[in-house]
Order: C-alpha cells, then sequence, then structure tokens
C-alpha cells in the first residue's frame, strides 16, 4: 500500500482537494476541524481502547503507575477541569483542537486494524499538535501505510512527511486545472480518480454500538434532557393556569395544550439538523456504525419523546377538564397525531436531508403555518371554494370535529366512526409524500448520477495519463500484511 502527501500554499486547495477525493470514493475521513457531538465521552466510544493515546495515564490516573513514579500523586489529574482539561473527560468541554485530533487518529488506527487495503483521508494529522506528539503520529502512520492507502494533507513538519511518503502532490493556487506529482505536471481530475483507491471500511454494529447510542442519545443526552425538563416545567404551568376548567371550555384548553405541547418537543426538533451533520463526520472517522443506522435510532428516540410528552399532555387535559369528549381515547390519538404532523417533517427535513438548519426550520414550519390558515376555516361559508377543501389535509380539523360546541360549527366532519382513521392519515401525510419524494430521488435521480459518475470513471480510467499517473503513485506499494 502507499502513502501520498498533498503540499502546498495557503488557500491553493489542498482540503478541497481531499473533499472532491471524499465525494468520489467513500473513505475513512477525518477533517482538519473535525466536529464531534460534546457530550460523549472519549472512554465510552465502543470498541476503542483510549490507554494506547499517549500520556493517557496523566489525564486518566489520580495515582501514577509508571516506573520510578509508582505511588505518586499525579499533579495532571483533575476530573473538574473543563477547559483544556483531561482526555478522560468529553470532547469539546475537555479535549483541545489537537487532543481531539489525537483521539480521532487512534480510534481509526485501532478500527482499520482488522482490514486491510482501505483508503485513509487525513486533512493536516499534525494541527494543533505539539512536536511531543510527532513521533507518535509518524509511528502510527508507518503502521497504518502497510496495509492501507493513506493520503493526507499538511502544511507543518512537510520535510518529515514528504521523506515518509510515496508520493507528493503539489496543488497550486495560480492552475487549479493542474497538480504535480512528484514534480510533474498533470490533469488535476485524472490525478483524483487516480488517488482514490482503496476499500471501504466495514463496521459490524453490535451490542457494543446500540448501548453508546442509548448513553449518549437517551440518558446523558443535553437535548432529551432539555425537552422533558421544559415539559415538566410547561406543564406545571399549565395546570396551575387551568386546573378546575369547566366544560364547555374544552376548544381553549386544547390549544393551550398542542402549542405547549409542540413548543416542549420544538428544542429538540431544531437541533437534528445540526446532530445530523455532526454524526455524518463522526462516521466518517468511523466513531460508531453507518449515519443511516445513527438516524434510524435517532428517528426512534424522536417519536419516543412524541408519544412521551403527548401521554403527559393527554393526562393534563383530564386532569384539568375531565369530560366524555377529553376522556374518549379518541381524543388521545387525535392529540397525538395533530402534533405529529408537525413533528414528522422535522424527522423527515432535519435527518434525511443535506438541507441546512435555516431550510430546515422554513419547510418543516409549513405544515404548522398552512394547519393555522387552512385547517379552522370551518364557517359556513368562510373560505375561497376549493381552498376550504384543504382543511381535510389537517389532523386539527378532525381534533376540532371531536370538540364539543366546536363541532357543531365545523363544516362537513366525517362520522365518529371515522375519525380516527382520518385524523392518522392526515398525521401522517406529510411524511409519507417526503418517503414518495425520497423514493423518487434514490431510484430515479441518484441512480442517473450514479451511471453518469460510473461513465466518467471507466472514461477516464482508459486513458494512458491515467495508467501512468496510477503507477507512479504506487510503484513503490507495500504488499499489505495478513
Amino acid at each position: 500500500m502507499t502513502l501520498t502527501v498533498v503540499v502546498g500554499s495557503s488557500g491553493s486547495g489542498k482540503t478541497t482537494f481531499l473533499e472532491h477525493v471524499h465525494k468520489l470514493h467513500n473513505c475513512t475521513y477525518i477533517r482538519q476541524y473535525h466536529t464531534l457531538r460534546p457530550y460523549v465521552p472519549v472512554k465510552k466510544i465502543p470498541k476503542f481502547d483510549p490507554t494506547q493515546l499517549p500520556y493517557w495515564n496523566l489525564y486518566s490516573e489520580k495515582v501514577l503507575k509508571e516506573a520510578g513514579a509508582e505511588g505518586a500523586k499525579n499533579a495532571s489529574f483533575n476530573p473538574g477541569i473543563k477547559i483544556g482539561g483531561t482526555m478522560a473527560g468529553e470532547f469539546t468541554a475537555g479535549l483541545s483542537g489537537g487532543q481531539r485530533k489525537m483521539m480521532l487518529f487512534e480510534l481509526v488506527r485501532q478500527r482499520t486494524a482488522a482490514q486491510s487495503e482501505l483508503l485513509i483521508v487525513l486533512d493536516e494529522p499534525f494541527a494543533g499538535v505539539t512536536d511531543d506528539f510527532v513521533p507518535f503520529i509518524t509511528e502510527r502512520l508507518e503502521e497504518m501505510r502497510l496495509k492501507h492507502n493513506i493520503l493526507l494533507v499538511t502544511n507543518d513538519h512537510v520535510s518529515t512527511l514528504t521523506k515518509m511518503a510515496d508520493s507528493t502532490i503539489t496543488v497550486s493556487a495560480i492552475d487549479r486545472s493542474k497538480v504535480l506529482l512528484n514534480g510533474k505536471a498533470h490533469e488535476r481530475e485524472l490525478a483524483l480518480h487516480a488517488v482514490a483507491k482503496g476499500g471501504e471500511y466495514q463496521h459490524c454494529l453490535g451490542n457494543q454500538d446500540l448501548m453508546f447510542f442509548m448513553q449518549t442519545e437517551i440518558f446523558t443526552s443535553p437535548h432529551v434532557g432539555g425537552s422533558v425538563g421544559f415539559t415538566v416545567f410547561a406543564m406545571i404551568l399549565f395546570l396551575l393556569s387551568f386546573w378546575d376548567s369547566k366544560p364547555g371550555s374544552e376548544a381553549l384548553v386544547l390549544v393551550g395544550l398542542q402549542i405547549v405541547a409542540f413548543f416542549a418537543i420544538n428544542p429538540f426538533l431544531i437541533s437534528l439538523a445540526d446532530w445530523r451533520n455532526t454524526v455524518t463526520e463522526e462516521a466518517d472517522a468511523l466513531m460508531h456504525a453507518s449515519v443511516q443506522t445513527m438516524m434510524h435510532l435517532k428517528s426512534v428516540v424522536t417519536l419516543v419523546l412524541l408519544l412521551v410528552i403527548n401521554a403527559v399532555t393527554f393526562a393534563c387535559l383530564i386532569a384539568c377538564l375531565d369530560t366524555d369528549a377529553t376522556n374518549d381515547p379518541g381524543m388521545w390519538v387525535s392529540m397525538l397525531f395533530d402534533s405529529a404532523s408537525l413533528t414528522l417533517p422535522f424527522i423527515c427535513f432535519g435527518l434525511y436531508s443535506q438541507l441546512p438548519l435555516q431550510i430546515v426550520q422554513i419547510l418543516a414550519s409549513l405544515p404548522f403555518l398552512f394547519m393555522i390558515f387552512f385547517s379552522t376555516t370551518f364557517s359556513p361559508g368562510a373560505g375561497v371554494p376549493g381552498v376550504k377543501a384543504l382543511r381535510y389535509l389537517f389532523a386539527r380539523f378532525y381534533l376540532w370535529c371531536r370538540v364539543p360546541g366546536v363541532r357543531e360549527s365545523m363544516e362537513e366532519c366525517p362520522d365518529d366512526d371515522m375519525l380516527v382513521g382520518c385524523t392518522i392519515a392526515s398525521g401522517c401525510l406529510g411524511m409519507v409524500l417526503f418517503l414518495i419524494f425520497q423514493l423518487v430521488r434514490v431510484f430515479v435521480v441518484k441512480r442517473a448520477d450514479a451511471s453518469k459518475s460510473r461513465a466518467i470513471k471507466e472514461e477516464i480510467s482508459t486513458k494512458p495519463e491515467f495508467a501512468a499517473i496510477q503507477s507512479e503513485l504506487y510503484k513503490n506499494a507495500r504488499v499489505s500484511q495478513p
């Protein structure tokens, strides 16, 4: 296998070169400024031995156990330090940028030790790392290059890495269509395809991964804890305000409850887009299972949180207003899917799209906006003909059809035996439309893009210059070890 170093002046496009390789080829990728969830403890990462990190004992042991210092108090040990603190702490709260880079680098080494012929891409592995750690990194690189193709960018310790490297690619801000491979000019596009060589890491999902997810995203998650805490606080205020409500005030109580329920889960929903971006970067660095697995598990957590908040909401409704209408199980179903109709779009756009947070907030909030305008046009004669029919698409309309004193003024409410079915169908409508869109995108658009990419790769691979570049890149390739 081989080690290739990309060099060039600042702003010449070194990181861009790596990003394009990453898009062309599935690879393990540690970015220069890698984003990690700030609430994940290093020592809880599944199947990772943090004791192999340099100087780990200085961060984790209260009493030193080294020869010559056995039994001595460790002056570096201070779990209470949060800023610039301990490797045994949390990523953002306890790790500097250099420590984070070291942790990810060692994580990748351990993860990939059991596999061979992968493509590992490293952006500035020495950035933020002091000279004390240089021997550790170079030693690990020498070990990894025996089994894997390594492509890295560096601005630090250039001479050390170029001496180690089998090949050096030089990029320039003056002519971005060309790169120099060991001093000889080649087309950048050909070099990109030639260097993007190696297998994809295969992650086996196990019980440790599931326990890791449960611990980080349920038991210690600040997002779940924040939503639960706000729900308790808001519902106590609601009970104080609406306690002993009288029959006939069902509409007012329901509106208040559903607004509180939406704002109780809304901070959690808003965090989904940033969480998706962070987990994607973590998966590139092999921290856990695939992005899709993490997203599916996060979706389950979101739905469970929705159910819990809805159950608390329904209990508060009965506590404040104990009538035949509020005690009806159908009312609970209507409240649940009314909330779901506003929650599911956040799950769909927040987790299963690549849209930025601002766009996710706008698109996922549209059902709430449309619900305000279209689901409550129940006054006889109100609304433009045709537009009024849109009320049948919203679960809120069927919720109103259950409320005494409001149902009588609604237009064309379905029969009682159809209310539950209509509520569930309208509550899931947004999700169904999104799934249809995703299926079309995956099976039509993505397949077309993949077919186009394959055609480009096949065309490039037939060019003589491509074969010459690969021959140069891998002329010193080491045979992978069993």
